[in-house]
């Protein structure tokens, strides 16, 4: 299995959905995520962090509030927002970066 430092600084272009279990808004980015999966395929990886299971990392990239969704590609952040977003506006976002 890959780890974590090894997926985001590949050049595929990578989702990241730090959430909470407890965390409402988490739960209702859940579908808009498959969706956005479904939609995209293999040209968007999707990872979803806990950041109660990963306090590290969400401390590294001091997450403040869940759900953050941060976009990687080559090891850089290219994009990053807090709060649940629609998937038409998440594609929006997705598409100028995915090339």
């Amino acid at each position: 299995m890959e780890n974590f430092n090894d997926i985001i600084n590949s050049n595929q272009l990578t989702l990241i959905d730090f959430y909470a279990t407890w965390c409402g808004p988490c739960k209702m980015m859940h579908p808009v995520l498959e969706q956005l999966k479904s939609e995209l395929g293999d040209t968007l990886r999707i990872i979803k962090l806990d950041v109660d299971k990963n306090e590290a990392l969400a401390s590294q990239y001091r997450i403040q509030s869940v759900p953050t969704l941060m976009l990687v590609k080559g090891g850089e952040i290219v994009w990053r927002q807090s709060g649940a977003m629609r998937l038409g506006d998440l594609k929006t976002i997705v598409s100028q970066f995915n090339s």
